[in-house]
């Protein structure tokens, strides 16, 4: 049965085409990847087909009665909201069903035999529903989902104005999971969560009997829970059978044949050409020209896409730092109360240490310690010598309005224009991207604008706070041979072992010293 048709989608962003006459079809419990490099359209797709953006042309049609769920990671969460407010927010809809039927018993005394047999039957079906539903057994419910996302461990009384972006996120995902809609919207949903919750969300998603379609650049997950891949490139939305890996290959294959075909046409084309040219003016072979004529411009040219830039990041290597990058001494973090212990801890020249742990228990809040960004509930934390430190934050605190092109020459103001837009094409981004403004760019798009800044800038020191967040297949690969040739230090936040596993030469588990209990 299908839950979702897309027929013949258009859309773009000014000149910017995003999509050219795209049809899509989910099929009830159909597990989807929604896969492509960054700026290709995923979440514009996921926009259109929720409503929130209305498309150039086409029509998307939702099956009748259809439950939406959609993680957005742009949700308002209301201060003075609790965690479990928030959470029995899933279950309004039943809430709402209650208060109809009570209210409908406290009119029972007052109606006519006709109402009132109407009214137990309208009561029945009610009670029918929020029996179905397992109404009355929604704390627990609440419970057992808070459990696995690791947000009892917050605690449920939490004001969510006070959470990090990765606790923000587990609620926004708990809240749509206990809805259990008829098809779950995920993108990116590992982004801001822990290796231990990802895994919870993995088997969650392995036994989900109802729809999904999921974007995420995390192949090991996609693969384990999907069983159909939709992929974007040059407007099109193509559909392959299994997983990631199958995918690759008949992709390839693919490519690999409309190569050969487009070759062996461009040499038929040339004949064909050289043929009318040589034959055309004599009285003899004027007909077998036009012949050959007529055949050239009824020909269906084979066009082959134009390559995608594919990044390169090199950094940029200051001056040798001193032996000692940094030394804590009880060093207490947080923000106003303690988040760790007292900690001792050393950083040397050379090192590339992963910083690893759940979410919320203080890893940014450490980087931003150490840099001094912020201050420490108590103890030293001192810098050695000669640090040239390159920082990459987790999110933009803050709107740019400023175009690709503006926002680098701003950092570097003795670049020609030439420079600045060969830097920015060198991390991955078309011409069409370099003159956007950097609010209309997807997430990933965004971040190689911010890694642009990072490679062109001499570091001794990168502190990297989940920098693969939002980043597509091969910038993710590139960034990571990157890391690995960099000659300097690294400090960085992962919550992908994938990523991390091959670039550093030592982990520090954060749950060790953390006041919270996880």
């Amino acid at each position: 049965m299908s839950i979702l048709n897309v027929e013949r989608l258009s859309h773009g962003f000014g000149d910017r085409a995003i999509f050219n006459d795209v049809s899509f079809r989910l099929l009830k419990g159909e597990h989807i990847g929604l896969i492509g490099a960054n700026g290709e359209g995923k979440s514009t797709f996921m926009n259109i087909i929720t409503g929130k953006l209305q498309p150039d042309d086409g029509k998307v049609e939702w099956s009748k009665r259809m439950r939406v769920g959609y993680l957005d990671q742009h949700a308002v969460l209301s201060k003075g909201m609790t965690i479990r407010d928030v959470l029995k927010g899933a279950f309004q809809y039943l809430f709402d069903m209650e208060q109809e039927m009570n209210d409908m018993y406290g009119r029972m005394g007052e109606v006519s035999p006709e109402e009132l047999e109407k009214m137990l039957e309208d009561v029945g079906t009610i009670q029918d529903t929020l029996t179905n539903q397992d109404f009355y057994l929604i704390d627990a419910k609440i419970e057992e989902t808070a459990r696995g996302l690791g947000l009892t461990d917050v605690g449920l009384d939490k004001d969510v104005n006070d959470l990090s972006g990765g606790q923000r996120t587990k609620v926004l995902l708990a809240k749509l999971l206990l809805e259990k809609p008829d098809i779950l919207l995920l993108d990116e949903p590992t982004n801001y969560l822990d290796e231990v919750h990802i895994e919870w969300l993995r088997r969650y998603l392995q036994e989900y009997e109802n729809a999904f379609i999921l974007i995420s650049h995390d192949i090991p997950f996609l693969n384990s829970v999907i069983n159909l891949i939709y992929h974007m490139e040059n407007q099109e939305l193509s559909r392959y059978v299994g997983d990631y890996t199958h995918f690759q290959q008949v992709h390839e294959m693919k490519k690999q044949q409309l190569e050969s075909a487009f070759k062996r046409q461009q040499q038929e084309i040339s004949d064909l050409k050289d043929f009318v040219a040589r034959n055309k003016a004599s009285v003899a072979t004027r007909n077998m020209a036009m012949s050959r004529q007529k055949k050239l411009d009824k020909m269906d040219v084979i066009e082959l896409a134009k390559e995608k830039p594919k990044p390169q990041f090199n950094f940029k290597e200051g001056r040798t730092a001193g032996r000692v990058i940094f030394e804590a001494k009880n060093l207490v973090i947080g923000y106003g109360e303690p988040l760790s212990r007292a900690l001792d801890l050393k950083m040397e020249r050379g090192q590339k240490i992963a910083l690893v742990g759940a979410n919320g228990i203080g890893k940014t809040t450490l980087l931003r310690s150490i840099l001094g960004e912020i201050q420490a509930v108590s103890g030293t934390v001192e810098r050695g010598e000669n640090l040239e430190i390159g920082y990459f934050e987790q999110e933009s605190k803050e709107a740019n309005n400023k175009t690709c092109i503006e926002d680098v020459w701003g950092e570097f103001p003795s670049f020609n224009q030439f420079e600045v837009r060969a830097a920015l094409a060198k991390c991955g981004l078309t011409t069409k991207h370099i003159e956007s403004k950097i609010t209309v760019l997807s997430g990933g798009e965004k971040a190689k604008v911010r890694l642009c800044k990072l490679i062109n800038r001499e570091t001794n020191l990168l502190v990297l706070d989940e920098p693969t967040n939002h980043l597509d297949v091969d910038a993710k690969d590139e960034l990571k041979r990157a890391l690995k040739a960099f000659k300097g230090s690294i400090l960085l936040i992962s919550h992908e072992p994938e990523f991390y596993r091959d670039v550093v030469t030592e982990t520090w588990n954060c749950e060790s010293w953390t006041t919270k209990v996880f």
